[in-house]
């Protein structure tokens, strides 16, 4: 596309993602910011000012870095709030050595502060650097009160994104709408899912599920959300509101009987009396009526940044492959915002093109991509670091996308990643033919996790260009992490670069299928991408390296991490060797191969998680109780989170697909099973009958059940010291060959 054409496309989406507030505001939000990271004292040696001007030449975020050295302050200029505190955050990380991160921050600054040799100025190539899944918001922010969200909002503006999605509240704004059209109080809770289930329930795939949701839900997220939004805005971030889809409540057609309802297919492995969605029809007189009202109660009640997020196909297949159909699905909902919202711009999730390719030919791509305006649609690329879909949709006919890394499903465990593509993705999407590239996103399923992977996507959407050298770039990431030069931390690092942040193909898909939570079977798939002995010999690095970082708070989260990660190979392997006795018909290698793996390596898991608060499952589970206003909800909140954790739906629709290592979890959950599963290979050996995996899912899922409709209450503050656990077990476990020098 000419240049002169896209910049015609793209005229509403630029004027959409302006800047909210003013710079006399923006700088305050800032400050505040500071005083809150690093304390009044410090923040008192920073000058924080928002100047528009400074982006007039690139029209694009722009900050600039002086002074310091001395007893002079450092000057912090950005053309937004987000350009400032970015600007800050590159002062700190390049300058100070620091570290600012979900599980924990390095802050250790220089007396005085260090002095920007030359005055600084950087403008980011991308307009929007953009953050969240839908599924982020059930997965990692379900349960967040306000001072999580805030530290989350701060960690947002100092990585410079200013896109974001902002959904809580809604469905006290959809309950407003539907019990006006005439549905009753019944009705609504029927259809809203339990609050660890309202992603799916969002975009249409889950109702029933979970629920209801209680009243002081509603009330409680509603405050959230205007506080969310409160201090979005005052950064200058734009921030993302819901709108129709399209999806309605089965009720609506005793209401309007003669209303034309297509009932779509399950989803999910659930039946229809939690999936099974009933979709409006677009020609219908009932759909730009509710799909206005909602919008209008929702932008009376939280304002409006003219960006609003809507997924109607999302993992559903439409009820037509006709282009016409499609077409007129699409600008359906387009119409219904516009009608409330003239400047209104349609934020997309890619993920319905990638997930069901073989239904989204070019011809149904087209219908949807072209039925709204150029420029009115702002595509998610969700999964563009392993199957970008811009390279096969002609940059999706012509409206603007971003370039998104998804990297993680479900908020599992485990070390992962594609370092090598992410570096490159962003700079190659940007070079193909008539691209209409407009920023990157970071969207994971679930956050808290694979840390280094977030801090080189964040980077890389204010870089022009990839990073060069990516093993001095980990070495300085774990250099300012610990707050210490180490090597023998930062050739850990080097050798986890190179193996579990270096997967390529068909393996990146970014969720957890070790054996150690999964439901066992003989079947089980142990291959990797990366030699496991890189893991062993990372994981004795860093106890080496124990002695002199061992103060540090990142230090001793990684170590738990790798130590984690350690165990989860060596489960692989001790299943592996049970696996291979069993078939050749050895019970007492089977014994000892199950023994250690079941009464051995999982109790020691379960121990060295219980070191750390952040990998308790008490901990999780305080959090959803603490969202309770009485025990009936604190019950119910605790049950979403279990089923969430483990069986995902009721007969185990979505087994384990959102597995976590947790102390206790691991402990009462995996552990039983393995245990079941030892004891019914070695009693068919020892009776010479065949394993029958069906028996064993029966009996096993009653042990799952147990779990998650139990209520025994787990601990909420850490035990036992993480080092001294570590290196007892690497000494016990950890192959020796693994690690000898070569």
């Amino acid at each position: 596309m000419p240049a002169a054409t896209l910049a015609t496309a793209l005229g509403f989406l630029l004027l959409a993602g302006g800047s909210a507030g003013d710079e006399a505001r923006e700088a305050a939000a800032v400050r505040a910011l500071v005083a809150r990271l690093l304390g009044p004292e410090r923040a008192a040696e920073f000058v924080v000012s928002v100047e528009r001007a400074l982006a007039a030449e690139s029209g694009l975020d722009t900050y600039r870095l002086s002074g310091g050295g001395g007893g002079t302050p450092v000057r912090v200029c950005g053309s937004s709030g987000v350009a400032a505190a970015a600007g800050l955050h590159r002062y700190l990380r390049d300058f100070c050595g620091c570290h600012v991160a979900w599980s924990g921050s390095q802050l250790h600054l220089p007396r005085p502060l260090p002095a920007v040799p030359e005055e600084l100025t950087e403008a980011t190539p991308h307009r929007y650097r953009y953050y969240q899944n839908v599924c982020t918001q059930s997965y990692s922010f379900v349960w967040w009160d306000w001072a999580r969200w805030e530290q989350e909002i701060d960690w947002m503006a100092l990585n410079g994104i200013n896109l974001a999605l902002a959904w809580s509240g809604q469905e006290a704004i959809w309950q407003q709408v539907y019990l006006g059209l005439g549905l009753t109080q019944s009705e609504v809770d029927e259809y809203f899912t339990g609050p660890a289930f309202l992603a799916w329930g969002r975009m249409g795939n889950l109702h029933t599920w979970g629920g209801p949701l209680p009243a002081s839900w509603h009330r409680k997220q509603l405050y959230l959300q205007h506080r969310i939004l409160e201090r979005m805005r005052s950064f200058g971030m734009t921030a993302v509101l819901p709108a129709f889809a399209g999806h309605v409540p089965k009720a609506i057609t005793r209401v309007f009987p003669q209303v034309n309802v297509t009932q779509l297919g399950s989803w999910g492995h659930f039946n229809c009396s939690y999936s099974c969605p009933f979709l409006l029809a677009p020609g219908d007189p009932l759909f730009p009526i509710i799909g206005s009202l909602f919008l209008r109660e929702l932008t009376r009640e939280f304002g409006s940044d003219h960006v609003y997020g809507a997924d109607t196909f999302n993992e559903m297949q439409p009820p037509s492959s006709e282009p016409s159909y499609l077409a007129a699905a699409t600008a359906a909902v387009f119409e219904a915002m516009t009608a409330v919202d003239p400047e209104a711009v349609w934020l997309l999730q890619g993920w319905l093109f990638q997930h069901q390719p073989q239904f989204w030919g070019p011809s149904q791509l087209k219908a949807v991509l072209r039925a709204v305006p150029r420029g009115r649609l702002l595509v998610l690329d969700l999964f563009a670091e392993n199957e970008p879909v811009y390279s096969r949709s002609d940059s999706f006919q012509g409206q603007p996308f971003i370039w998104c890394m998804l990297h993680n499903f479900g908020g599992n465990h485990g070390l992962f990643g594609a370092l090598g593509a992410v570096n490159q993705g962003p700079a190659a999407a940007r070079r193909f033919p008539n691209s209409t590239m407009v920023g990157t996103g970071i969207v994971p399923e679930g956050i808290g996790q694979n840390e280094v992977v977030y801090a080189l996507m964040a980077e890389l959407g204010w870089r022009k260009d990839p990073v060069q050298d990516l093993e001095a770039w980990v070495t300085d990431w774990a250099r300012r992490r610990y707050g210490a030069s180490q090597p023998d931390a930062e050739a850990a690092w080097r050798l986890l670069l190179q193996s579990v942040y270096n997967c390529s193909g068909d393996t990146c898909r970014g969720h957890n299928h070790s054996p150690l939570v999964r439901r066992p079977s003989l079947q089980m798939n142990t291959t990797t991408w990366y030699n496991r002995s890189d893991v062993f010999k990372a994981w004795h690095l860093l106890l080496t390296a124990a002695p002199t970082l061992a103060t540090s708070p990142t230090f001793r989260y990684d170590l738990l991490d790798i130590t984690r990660q350690a165990l989860q190979e060596l489960v692989s392997v001790y299943y592996e060797k049970a696996r291979t006795a069993y078939l050749a018909k050895e019970l007492v290698p089977l014994l000892r191969a199950g023994g250690i793996l079941a009464y051995e390596l999982l109790p020691a898991l379960d121990k060295v998680l219980a070191t750390d608060s952040r990998f308790l499952l008490g901990s999780w589970l305080q959090q959803a109780r603490a969202a309770a206003s009485s025990e009936a909800e604190a019950q119910l909140y605790e049950q979403n989170s279990r089923y969430q954790l483990t069986l995902w739906g009721p007969e185990g629709n979505i087994l384990d697909y959102a597995n976590k290592q947790l102390a206790g979890l691991v402990a009462d959950y995996y552990t039983p099973r393995w245990h079941l599963f030892m004891e019914a290979l070695a009693k068919s050996l020892a009776q010479g009958t065949p394993f029958q995996q069906h028996a064993f899912d029966k009996l096993v899922f009653q042990a799952e059940l147990a779990f998650v409709l139990g209520s025994h209450q787990y601990p909420t503050r850490p035990q036992g010291d993480t080092v001294e656990l570590a290196k007892r077990i690497f000494l016990k476990y950890c192959p020796q060959e693994a690690v000898a020098s070569p």
